[in-house]
């Protein structure tokens, strides 16, 4: 069966207070009704002092979906690793694996805004080695022995529940991130489909006497949407799509690369580039693809036509792929 994935980074262009908190509740109502159905995975995502609202807490919305549903996995793809404190980060991720039952997945990587870094006062410089102080940090902290930490010495409570601890993969695309990786004994989660990328990680593994696997983007991985009319509905909400897709393009230099980067400048072309989808069920269920990535919020998508979108998969796409 493929991969199925509601992807949520509660973007809402110039709402209010009032607006975004319907669209948070939204989004939970949506996560349970995508768990209930079957849907596998929720993922969201992490960016600090976007204009448009962009979600800066995933644990926080992990901790809300996991609360209204029984099944789904939350995949975090990608925190910003430099930027949170080492020993709490260790123990968010521990209670959320607990409160979970093992379903939280965590994608590190380091990020690519130095607004973001300049946020938190942290330097964008050393951003290398304070991923390394990170993840090198996580993996002792579970353990739940005493450690070494900064001149002093350490124990993290609780224990997560999995073993040997919570699911956690380096993301990125670069060379660098594959080392990391390699070296720590933990998954490579490339940003794109990169299988030059994917060998120099395998080859790093044998070099530190590691072991690991890859998560790796398929070729193809559109973000989804589903109408009855597509054409109506990217008259209609093409600009959504639009504005997100701009907005991600904004902060990616050209040594970023990402699965979902797009190039467009106006709703057409973005159409055309086939980034984002707007799909029939029909068309939606005979794409024959590995993940099938919706996206029913995306731009500040109005709650009723994600609701349209999420139904119509769920209803009329997902029971063929189950099958």
């Amino acid at each position: 069966m493929p991969v199925t994935v509601v992807r949520f980074n509660l973007v809402a262009p110039g709402a209010s207070p009032a607006e975004l908190d319907a669209r948070y509740r939204a989004a939970l109502e949506m996560a349970a009704y995508a768990d209930d159905r079957g849907v596998g995975t929720v993922q969201t995502e992490e960016h600090h002092g976007a204009e448009n609202n962009w979600l800066p807490c995933p644990f926080a919305f992990a901790g809300a979906v996991f609360g209204a549903t029984r099944r789904v996995a939350v995949t975090v793809s990608a925190i910003i690793g430099p930027l949170h404190d080492p020993l709490r980060l260790a123990e968010e991720i521990a209670v959320l694996d607990l409160l979970s039952g093992g379903r939280l997945v965590t994608v590190a990587g380091i990020g690519y805004r130095p607004e973001e870094y300049a946020h938190f006062g942290v330097d964008f410089t050393r951003r290398g080695k304070l991923q390394d102080e990170v993840l090198q940090t996580l993996l002792r902290a579970w353990t739940g022995e005493p450690f070494p930490y900064r001149g002093r010495t350490v124990r993290v409570t609780p224990r997560p529940g999995t073993a040997p601890h919570p699911l956690l993969l380096v993301g990125g695309s670069s060379r660098a991130a594959a080392r990391r990786a390699a070296r720590l004994g933990l998954p490579f989660f490339p940003s794109a489909h990169l299988p030059e990328l994917e060998a120099y990680y395998k080859e790093r593994l044998v070099e530190y006497g590691t072991e690991g696997w890859v998560m790796m983007p398929a070729a193809e991985t559109p973000l989804l949407h589903v109408a009855e009319d597509p054409d109506r509905a990217w008259a209609r909400y093409g600009r959504h799509f639009l504005h997100e897709a701009r907005t991600y393009a904004s902060w990616q230099s050209g040594a970023v690369r990402s699965a979902v980067r797009s190039a467009a400048t106006s709703v057409a072309e973005l159409r055309a580039e086939g980034v984002y989808r707007i799909l029939t069920p029909e068309q939606c269920a005979g794409l024959g693809l590995g993940s099938y990535v919706l996206h029913p919020l995306a731009g500040g998508m109005p709650v009723e036509e994600g609701w349209r979108s999420l139904q119509l998969f769920c209803e009329r796409v997902l029971p063929g792929l189950q099958g």
